[in-house]
């Protein structure tokens, strides 16, 4: 590992690794630059690409430049293969190669969020020759850290700056360095990485493959920015919501993004009301049942989503270790025993009040099957909001995506088919 610093990275890139190489420090953007960039930045991915397509090459490499690297290599690969050609041979080559790079990755990958390696020093190089490296690139931003590398580019070390304050001018850099340093695999999923953030707290990270070559730099705050956001696109995914669609997402595409996870959720629907169907005869014989069908599916669906929410935050923090599914699922079992019985108890007086005051003779019957209906129901929903997003995980799909409509099927189908399957039973 290797020490804190103070300092905040602010965007500088070198042309190479070499050690005749002078890094170049990235271009402060433009005015015209500064304000596409806060556009963009309100927009989804699809209309940032319409709204981009309309400016110059240049000018489309420079906000490129300056934003997240995940959501700039989004943007790049959705323009048209023509227009990405140019604007990819209009960027630094230093950039083209880690734009590429980087989409060689899986997305949610760290190797996603690199940016180009910055401060890239040799370990023979004395501290005179290193400031003299640097002094260009401080004059236009801040940095954090130097990175050492060999003359393979494998990373041998990381110059924390303070320390050249005290050193000698002809001091070697491998006699200051932090040797075996940490860093971060470029196939390392986000969540992964946010948990080694959370332990160290650095503002870079180097990114090195399996020889340890330096690939490139993860900024924490560009890290910390993706999770943010991939957290405040789950409730919506959970509800069959793209995380791409924003508030100035056109009428148009929202619609091809929703409907058909509405079409998704009407074909559950007819499979709970085809289960409330079989049982029509006991409905037409015991209306009283009617009533307290929506508090059933209202409150057994409640549970579930409780379990789901808690499901799905674990894994996005990466809290849910692998073969702790099960424990989870025993313990949302046992939460919505719990509270399945604790709330059947007040659902099962209300439906003996209502079935007395209409005169019912199994009145007390009534109440045990809202009662056993109530614990069993919730139970139910209870383990299926902690499988149903680790199922979609395992099928290789977004554990948020849809969950909801998942886990309500679920839900509707057991509560209502257990609470008529039991009034069919026990009232003749």
């Amino acid at each position: 590992m290797f020490a804190r610093s103070g300092a905040r990275y602010t965007g500088v890139m070198t042309q190479g690794t070499e050690s005749s190489d002078v890094p170049a420090a990235t271009p402060s953007l433009n005015p015209a630059a500064s304000r596409l960039l806060e556009q963009i930045s309100r927009q989804g991915p699809f209309e940032a690409v319409d709204l981009l397509l309309e400016h110059p090459d240049e000018l489309v490499v420079s906000v490129l430049t300056f934003e997240n690297p995940a959501i700039a290599d989004e943007i790049l690969w959705l323009l048209p293969e023509e227009r990405r050609n140019r604007i990819l041979e209009a960027a630094t080559a230093a950039q083209r190669e880690q734009w590429s790079r980087n989409h060689s990755f899986p997305e949610d990958s760290v190797g996603r969020l690199m940016s180009p390696p910055t401060a890239v020093l040799r370990p023979d190089h004395q501290v005179k020759d290193a400031i003299e490296r640097l002094r260009p690139i401080v004059k236009k931003a801040l940095v954090s850290y130097g990175w050492v590398v060999d003359e393979q580019g494998r990373l041998v070390g990381v110059l924390v700056f303070r320390e050249l304050l005290f050193a000698q001018a002809e001091q070697r850099l491998d006699e200051l360095m932090v040797k075996n340093p940490f860093s971060l695999r470029p196939e390392l999923s986000l969540q992964e990485a946010m948990r080694e953030a959370l332990r160290r707290h650095f503002p870079v990270y180097p990114v090195c493959d399996e020889s340890g070559r330096l690939l490139g730099i993860l900024r924490g705050e560009n890290l910390f920015e993706q999770q943010a956001f991939e957290l405040s696109a789950q409730a919506g995914t959970m509800v069959g919501v793209e995380k791409e669609e924003r508030l100035a997402t056109p009428w148009s595409r929202s619609l091809k993004f929703r409907h058909p996870w509405l079409q998704l959720n009407l074909f559950t629907a007819f499979i709970a009301a085809a289960v409330v169907g079989v049982f029509q005869d006991t409905l037409d014989r015991l209306v009283v049942l009617a009533v307290f069908l929506p508090v059933l599916a209202g409150q057994s669906g409640n549970t579930g989503c409780q379990a789901l929410a808690v499901a799905l935050r674990g894994m996005t923090l990466g809290e849910l270790d692998p073969g702790k599914a099960r424990q989870v699922a025993m313990k949302e079992g046992l939460l919505g025993l719990l509270n399945g019985g604790l709330v059947g108890l007040t659902a099962a007086a209300g439906m003996l009040l209502f079935a007395k005051s209409q005169g019912h003779p199994a009145a007390w019957t009534l109440a045990l099957v809202v009662l056993i209906a109530m614990i069993g129901s919730c139970t139910v929903s209870g383990i299926s909001g902690a499988v149903v997003p680790v199922t979609l995980k395992r099928l290789g799909a977004d554990p948020a995506t849809a969950s909801s409509i998942f886990l309500t099927t679920a839900t509707d189908v057991v509560s209502m088919g257990m609470f008529l399957a039991l009034a069919s039973w026990l009232i003749p």
